[in-house]
This record gives structure tokens, sequence and C-alpha cells, in this order.
């Protein structure tokens, strides 16, 4: 009996560690590779992904002006973002997204990333599921909360630009992202 509930302690600690795993790396057959689940703006900067998330990222112009009527309400969310970095739209917007995070001093503790799976069997979804329930159907979505509860979120490319479509979102302006006839389907 000790020798099963050992067994069943190890499985569940090794079962633990490997969902706190940070930048998980997938390699394909064909040697193309991308990252899932919980992931940080350090893995998107290493090769591959930093070779678009840094030019990406460096030449976006931040419409400074807009990023600070935003600053303060900005800070009382945090923001879940889905993405993929196989996916062309998330290699545009998210390092985009981040400039503008980093423009607005916005708290990086409070964004929480997650790339999804390009694979056909495990499509758009991560390996610890944080998409579950949250009708992720296009990537990237950042989703905007607020004490918990979603508030309203960007899906796939911002409606007039991203600093316009936060401000909207975290200023409580009528805001209506793409796709949003998916998110009742379901």
């Amino acid at each position: 009996m000790k020798i099963i509930y050992l067994f069943a302690c190890l499985v569940l600690c090794t079962s633990i560690s490997l969902s706190q795993e940070v930048n998980q790396k997938v390699i394909l057959d064909d040697g193309k590779q991308f990252l899932v689940g919980k992931i940080d703006v350090k893995g998107l900067k290493t090769l591959p992904y930093g070779t678009w998330y840094n030019k990406n990222h460096h030449t976006y112009n931040v419409d400074t002006e807009i990023t600070a009527q935003l600053k303060n309400e900005l800070q009382k969310h945090s923001v879940l973002l889905f993405m993929g970095t196989w996916c062309g739209d998330s290699k545009r917007e998210v390092p985009k997204f981040i400039k503008i995070l980093e423009a607005a001093n916005f708290p990086m503790d409070k964004l929480k990333m997650v790339a999804v799976d390009r694979r056909k069997e495990q499509y758009k979804k991560s390996p610890t599921g944080e998409e579950w329930g949250l009708q992720i159907k296009k990537v990237p979505t950042f989703i905007f909360l607020k004490d918990g509860k979603e508030v309203n979120r960007i899906v796939e490319s911002p409606i007039k630009s991203l600093e316009k479509d936060i401000h909207a979102i975290t200023s409580n302006e009528p805001y209506i992202p793409n796709y949003a006839e998916l998110m009742k389907s379901n």
C-alpha cells in the first residue's frame, strides 16, 4: 500500500511541475516549432520567435496620447492573452500589444499569456486547458478582466487601433469585438 501511495504522490508532483513549465516547445516532424501553454515575453524574444517579435515590437510606434489616457484605467485590469506563435495575426499584434503595455507602465505580472497548439488534434488548445470555457476561436484573443471577471476582449485584430480599443474597453465605452457572433453561438 505504501508503494501505491508513493507512486501516486510521484505522479501528482510530476504533473504539477509539468503544468507550471513556462515556454514549452513543440517541434514538429518537419522541424517547425512553436510554444504551447504558459509563456512569457522572455520566451517570445528567443529564436525563432524573437525574429518576428523583436522586429514588430521595435518598429511599432505607440500612440502615446491615447496610451496616456488609458493608463490609469488599464491599471485596474488584468489581461489574459491567448496567441499562437505560429499565427500571423499573433505575430503582428502581440508585439505591438506588449509595447503598449510597457508604454502604459502596466504591471506585467497582471498579464498572463497562453500559447495554443496548431496541431489538428489539439488545435487552439493549451496543455493545461486554460482556454476551456473561454470560447477561444481566433487568436490572438486579449481578454480584459476586472475583479476577476471578463469586461471585454479584442479578438484577432483591433476594430480601430489597439490603443483606441484598449481605451474603449477599460473606460467601459461600447465595444463589440471582431467575431462577437462566435462567442454567442456556443
